[in-house]
């Protein structure tokens, strides 16, 4: 499966300072992960967010994001943000920073 190549190269840029940062094939596409905890990713062109049950019921309302859905059964606590929804750089900026502060709440693996 492909997947939104130049967001994902956008992540990475975002992502760079991070030493603890590990990219990793995954839902078809690629996620981040830090402490071995998936902080966002990407599934083809849509940006997955972890952001914790929370956060969720406030963010599922956005526009431009819907329930973390590709199997049938929804994921609590991520979602799916479509382009629209992180074409602006500080729209992804917020998003990953979302991830990455929920990832780095949990406990190291």
């Amino acid at each position: 499966m492909t997947y939104n190549k130049n967001l994902s190269l956008r992540i990475n840029k975002l992502l760079a300072e991070n030493p603890a940062l590990v990219e990793k094939k995954m839902f078809g596409g690629v996620g981040y992960l830090l402490q071995g905890n998936m902080a966002c990713g990407v599934n083809k062109d849509d940006l997955i967010v972890r952001i914790g049950p929370e956060s969720y019921g406030q963010a599922v309302i956005r526009p431009h994001v819907r329930p973390f859905d590709i199997t049938g059964r929804p994921m609590k606590g991520w979602i799916l943000v479509s382009p629209a929804g992180y074409n602006a750089d500080e729209d992804l900026s917020a998003w990953v920073e979302q991830g990455v502060s929920f990832a780095l709440s949990l406990p190291a693996k």
